[in-house]
């Protein structure tokens, strides 16, 4: 379909030549899908865009214009304008195009061959999963950093939702043509974890925690992971509400950075290490391999000394024991990078992780992709990060979300109200379960395919907004087999597959024939438009635009199933018809992979 597009271009490119506009005269213009498939397949508005251009460029009435070859056609209107364009396409019209048509003000209206919607469907065929990748990038090397749960503290739901959309445009700009590094940034020090430290030393003073859980293992910090959630809830609480708390914080987390103590390192050991192995569990649930891993504590000294560095050069200052950016010199606000303890804060190993991380991996692009609470925040990183390392800034992309919420709604780590990511998909689960209780599934079978439908309705529910909207989680939209659901997709490639079972022991063998309708049918139309779907997505780090398609594509297939006999041996067009079916299985396939959802093998 890109090929089909540039060629269009080309066509435009040429009829404008033919009237006399020259390459740098060539205005912005349109060339889209008309949102009606009966009025073509591609639209454009040069006619339109180029009349109104060249009678502003005379500062002339209409009636004046004259800047075509044919000294005596003088165009009083964008329709007038649009025929002549049409008049020069269609003295070499190729033949992937019928025909060319002007429509309402001035539109022209491409309408494809049919031989050509067969070849099209004919190499989704042929292509089978390698359908809809393309080499735009060509193997640009991109490190996608996602997902980052901090140790010491629970995996949330908001950590559900970055790792939904970094999965997805990791995949989206792999199958672009990129080399995909897949990288977790993870804070294992810094005040959350004095403060879960300092909860636990707390919990164990006041023997609070007494389960064998929390007994079993070192200090009596077994695999419970609710401990320290809770453990990290009671410290936060006390140190914004006791000062002397507050500086018992201080000073342990000064401990941690320095680990200038053995009982704090060995909790600090344990606690790292039962947070770091129930996220692998989640990871393995969403369908996450990570390539690299990035921890904080590594960050701190390089962090340190690069601010030191260059306090000489103007780009920090120190301030009242601290060390800033002035980001008011750049429109920006003021950020510590070294405190008054001396130790760098988040800022100051987020310019070292910048380049650690590019040291590590050589990446020609990096997209860090995080909550968009942080966008301020990051500005100032970044500019502080182009002064340091220009080249680098260059290459970093920050995407930054919206938040994931349930009606009940906002969570607080700090106050112990936290909707874990694991509570969340069970819950999902639940719901799937009672929706199924009637299927004659063994419950093995049931809860597989629960799972599957459960991380499926949650990623959907995440990707089918732009990737900076807030979400509200609805479990019953979000669970519904028809209409706008990861079910309803993963149902549709289900008994897509069902068919083509059916039609094989009919022994139907799907057969390509671009005189049978069907190959211009809106399923044909719609399936051929995968290819530049992805690109787009993949290009905008925007997998909306693919999961809004993958729904539409659904729905003519829907409509397809409901009106024709797919699986008939007395229907001559029965093997075109079972073709577009396996055309179907695989875009539909292709897509849910390339948003990190499974489809289970029957629902």
């Amino acid at each position: 379909m890109w090929m089909i597009t540039e060629q269009i271009r080309d066509l435009i490119k040429t009829a404008l030549f033919g009237i006399g506009i020259k390459e740098g005269e060539i205005p912005d213009y349109t060339l889209e899908h008309p949102d009606v498939m009966s009025h073509g397949d591609f639209a454009t508005n040069i006619a339109m865009v180029l009349y109104r251009q060249a009678a502003s460029n005379l500062d002339s009435h209409v009636g004046e214009l004259n800047w075509v070859v044919d000294k005596d056609f003088i165009p009083k209107n964008p329709k007038q304008l649009a025929d002549k364009i049409i008049e020069i396409i269609n003295k070499k019209l190729p033949k992937e195009i019928s025909k060319v048509e002007v429509a309402g003000p001035g539109f022209i209206n491409f309408y494809l061959a049919p031989t050509y919607f067969a070849e099209e469907i004919q190499e989704i065929l042929n292509k089978g999963d390698n359908y809809g990748k393309n080499n735009n990038l060509n193997k640009q090397k991109t490190t996608i950093e996602y997902t980052d749960p901090n140790p010491f503290k629970e995996f949330h739901i908001g950590h559900l939702m970055s790792n939904s959309i970094g999965e997805a445009v990791s995949r989206l700009v792999e199958a672009n043509g990129a080399e995909i590094i897949r990288a977790n940034y993870q804070g294992d020090v810094g005040l959350h974890v004095a403060k879960t430290i300092w909860g636990v030393q707390k919990m164990l003073k006041d023997k609070i925690a007494k389960s064998q859980d929390f007994f079993g293992n070192l200090f009596g910090l077994g695999k419970n992971t609710k401990i320290w959630g809770q453990a990290y809830a009671l410290g936060a609480i006390n140190y914004e509400k006791n000062d002397e708390t507050k500086k018992e914080i201080i000073s342990l987390n000064k401990k941690i950075y320095e680990k200038s103590d053995k009982k704090i390192n060995n909790i600090y050991n344990v606690g790292r290490k039962v947070s770091l192995a129930e996220f692998e569990k989640m990871y393995k649930i969403l369908g996450t391999q990570f390539n690299e891993y990035f921890f904080e504590n590594e960050m701190s000294k390089p962090g340190k000394e690069l601010v030191e560095k260059n306090i000489e050069t103007g780009i920090f200052e120190k301030s009242d024991g601290a060390i800033i950016f002035p980001g008011e010199k750049y429109g920006l606000h003021t950020r510590v990078f070294v405190n008054k303890e001396g130790l760098p804060t988040y800022e100051a190993k987020e310019l070292a992780l910048a380049k650690i991380k590019y040291d590590r991996t050589n990446y020609d692009k990096s997209i860090v992709i995080t909550g968009n609470e942080i966008n301020d925040y990051y500005r100032v990183v970044m500019k502080a990060l182009s002064l340091i390392y220009p080249d680098l800034e260059k290459r970093v992309v920050h995407l930054g979300h919206g938040m994931l919420r349930l009606p009940t709604g906002k969570m607080s780590s700090r106050t112990g109200k936290v909707i874990t990511g694991e509570y969340l998909l069970q819950e999902i689960q639940k719901n799937v379960l009672e929706k199924m209780k009637d299927r004659q599934f063994s419950d093995k079978e049931k809860n597989k395919i629960g799972e599957i439908i459960s991380v499926g309705a949650l990623k959907y529910s995440i990707l089918k907004q732009s990737v900076d909207s807030d979400i509200i989680f609805d479990f019953e939209k979000s669970l519904s087999f028809e209409g706008d659901s990861g079910p309803y997709l993963q149902y549709a490639c289900v008994r897509a597959k069902s068919i083509l079972e059916k039609a094989k022991k009919e022994g139907i063998k799907f057969k390509i024939n671009s005189e049978s309708g069907e190959m211009t049918g809106e399923l044909a139309k719609m399936l051929i438009r995968f290819g530049e779907i992805v690109e787009r997505a993949g290009r905008e780090y925007a997998p909306h635009y693919l999961a809004t398609y993958l729904t539409q594509l659904a729905g003519v297939f829907s409509t397809f199933y409901a009106q024709e006999m797919i699986v008939d041996k007395n229907n001559i067009n029965s093997p075109a018809k079972v073709a577009l079916t396996q055309a179907f299985s695989i875009v539909l396939n292709n897509g849910l992979n390339l948003l990190g959802i499974k489809v289970p093998e029957r629902m």
